[in-house]
């Protein structure tokens, strides 16, 4: 037998040996294995690290929530503390489905499907069985339900809460109230949200909502604990947190009562003669103030009708030809520079310039006349000649004086600056009655305050004031720009301007106003054609109008312009002063009533939430405010304007009482009380009219339900 068969036969009779020292291998890796686990182990326990993990701070992370501390958007007053634009809150409802969702006994789901529909049928735009088919959805944890379950008031949210239903909850999201509806819509501008985050703050998108979005957006805050998987705060919890910084303010120079008044005139000549745009500003031209401001196309920013159909703010960014309002400007260089002489007669009719031909509007004309009626007349052949006499070099030098082709820099997005060019003959020659020369309405009012104010040129405000948090105010006072012409050159133009009004051959005939010494410029602007050339027809023009009162001391400056009315059933001169008269009657009115219900001042509206409606009636009362209740309760749970808003004394707090919910007789409210009520109750109201309310569909007492109440306004 071989040696290595011996080996063989000796391997195979030892099996056990085999096993045994296989056995042992075995075991010496387990060890060895579990002595790395120990070893790891005892490693992490008292590190307390992964590689480069913190098991500490990743278990605490697993029960750490974050919840954002909103900040309010701030206020937008008018010039007397009238809120303009205000923070507010709507809710969305939704149901829980999940039956995990349990607080120790406490069921945190809907339980009964019947009874949920059948409650929130009575507070939602929906029937029991539209909400049980919401309920019934298996394998949701949660369901919402719609628009009808969204933009819910306050006031609606807590009398869902009082029904005191397992399941329903509600999420809250920034909105913006803007109680006076048309007013001052495309200068006061729109704040949204831009983004479908609840927490993420509303952004002002147009007018002062935008330009001052920085003030008035303020800082959300931030606040940190530890919760159980369900959300529940753990028992001695960390928390830390940083508080919202609120957003501040902004007043504006607006007059509330003559701002909704101009709103009132130009909604009426609106619906009437349908012009393609409108605008109209008043303001005071000693301090360059804007008392009201206006445009058609407009829109209502508390429900966004109409803002689909024009988002920009004519008054600012439309450039347009100004017409023969231009020639205020005309005149007041030529008798600056010493060109201007009255008593030279000149041929009317027509004349033409590098072989084109300009025409009076009067296309004869009137003869051989002094260029003294040439302004009063509105004669572009007038006009050609004194420009001609006074040079390009001289004319362009008060175009720049005046400022045009520069932004007046109010704080209004998209202002465009204009042009105008004056590199020929004939381009000197349009540009002295208006055309061939782009402006924006506020420059026009900004030269115009060198007329007004003996030659001392005043930059236009629709901003007296801002708060910035925390607490930092900035003021806006008057601003003079220059001095572009004289004392004398002023009065000389002012006294052109009356003889448009009362010269037998003036063109404003129209605008008189017994006992009211008036100067006024009327325009009729052609409208460029995008075939080239200028439209032609009775109604394609910028029809316009500058007025100053008193023309002996001007303080109120009023211009109108109004393009393609597509009803033109009027001259365009009885059309205008169906805003202008009424208008510039009021805007005087206010200096000479020295006395008047109420006595201008302002005050901040006293929190009464969770009193007594006894104390309420007394806290508001005497404060000089008056008290509206909506409710049959002996408790107030809300009111509106909120605490601590200004309000003009004499103004209406609307409180919301515990109880059934009930309409209120809101005859002589406002449009802006009526939608306090609204955004109050969370109920439908559809407004018709302007002025003050004359009839309600809903009788007093009655209980709100879902159906929509009319209320008719008329003026008084």
């Amino acid at each position: 037998m071989t040696k290595n068969k011996t080996k063989r036969l000796t391997r195979t009779r030892h099996p056990e040996r085999n096993r045994r020292r296989f056995g042992i291998l075995l075991l010496g890796i387990t060890l060895l294995a579990l002595g790395v686990f120990i070893i790891r182990f005892f490693y992490i326990s008292t590190g307390g690290k992964v590689d480069s993990a913190n098991l500490a701070k990743e278990r605490a992370k697993q029960y750490t929530t974050s919840q954002t501390l909103k900040a309010k958007r701030g206020t937008i007053y008018a010039s007397d503390g009238t809120i303009i634009a205000e923070d507010a809150s709507t809710y969305k409802i939704y149901a829980a489905l999940n039956h995990t969702y349990v607080d120790g006994d406490k069921k945190n789901y809907v339980v009964d499907k019947d009874k949920t529909a059948t409650v929130l049928a009575k507070y939602l735009a929906m029937s029991k069985a539209a909400i049980l088919k919401v309920l019934d959805q298996p394998g949701l944890d949660q369901v919402e339900f719609g628009t009808a379950g969204a933009n819910l008031s306050l006031a609606l949210k807590q009398q869902i809460e009082k029904e005191k239903l397992p399941g329903i909850g509600f999420y809250d999201s920034p909105s913006r109230l803007y109680p006076n509806g048309v007013f001052a819509s495309h200068v006061v501008g729109l704040a949204q949200a831009t983004s479908s985050d609840t927490n993420k703050q509303l952004t002002g998108v147009m007018g002062l909502e935008k330009s001052f979005n920085n003030i008035l957006k303020g800082t959300n805050g931030w606040r940190r604990t530890q919760t159980d998987t369900y959300g529940y705060e753990l028992p001695q919890a960390k928390v830390k947190a940083k508080a919202a910084v609120d957003g501040g303010s902004v007043t504006t120079t607006l007059d509330a009562g003559m701002q909704s008044y101009l709103e009132t005139l130009m909604t009426s000549v609106q619906n009437k003669y349908q012009p393609k745009t409108m605008t109209a500003v008043l303001m005071n031209a000693k301090t360059g103030a804007i008392l009201a401001a206006s445009q058609r196309p407009t829109f209502d920013p508390s429900t966004g009708s109409g803002l689909s159909s024009m988002w920009r703010d004519i008054l600012v960014e439309d450039g347009y030809e100004p017409g023969s309002v231009m020639k205020i400007f005309t005149m007041a260089a030529a008798i600056e520079s010493g060109t201007y002489h009255p008593n030279e007669l000149y041929k009317s009719g027509s004349v033409t310039v590098q072989g084109s031909k300009i025409s009076d509007w009067q296309l004869g004309g009137w003869g051989n006349i002094p260029l003294s009626q040439a302004f009063p007349r509105s004669s572009n052949v007038g006009m050609v000649k004194i420009e001609q006499e006074m040079g390009a070099t001289t004319w362009n030098t008060y175009l720049q004086k005046f400022g045009f082709a520069q932004k007046t820099g109010i704080p209004l997005p998209g202002e465009t600056a204009g042009n105008y060019a004056v590199k020929t003959p004939l381009e000197q020659a349009i540009t002295s009655f208006g055309q061939g020369i782009d402006v924006n309405a506020l420059q026009m009012m900004q030269g115009v305050t060198a007329i007004a104010n003996k030659g001392t040129m005043i930059q236009p405000r629709i901003v007296s004031k801002t708060v910035s948090p925390p607490g930092k105010t900035t003021t806006y006072d008057r601003t003079v720009l220059g001095q572009p012409i004289s004392s004398e050159t002023a009065s000389e133009v002012i006294d052109l301007m009356r003889q448009v009004v009362t010269a037998d051959y003036g063109t404003g005939g129209a605008y008189k106003m017994p006992g009211v010494d008036l100067a006024i410029k009327t325009g009729t602007a052609q409208i460029a054609s995008p075939k080239g050339g200028y439209l032609t027809g009775t109604n394609n023009y910028i029809f316009s109008v500058m007025g100053l009162a008193p023309a002996s001391n001007p303080k109120y400056e009023l211009y109108i312009t109004m393009k393609q009315p597509q009803k033109m059933t009027a001259a365009a001169e009885t059309i205008l002063a169906s805003i202008f008269k009424p208008m510039m009657t009021r805007a005087l009115a206010l200096d000479d009533n020295s006395t008047t219900t109420t006595s201008g001042k302002t005050v901040s509206v006293k929190a009464v939430t969770n009193d007594s409606l006894t104390a309420a009636q007394k806290v508001l009362g005497d404060q000089q405010l008056k008290v509206a209740l909506v409710g049959t309760g002996n408790r107030v749970v809300q009111q509106l304007p909120a605490a601590g808003s200004q309000a003009l004394a004499g103004a209406r707090v609307i409180l919301l009482t515990n109880g059934a919910m009930t309409m209120p007789d809101v005859s002589g409210w406002s449009k802006s009380d009526v939608l306090k009520l609204a955004q109050l109750t969370g109920k439908k109201f559809n407004l018709s009219g302007d002025g003050y309310a004359t009839h309600q569909s809903l009788a007093k007492g009655s209980l709100l339900t879902d159906d929509a109440v009319t209320v008719t306004f008329k003026n008084q």
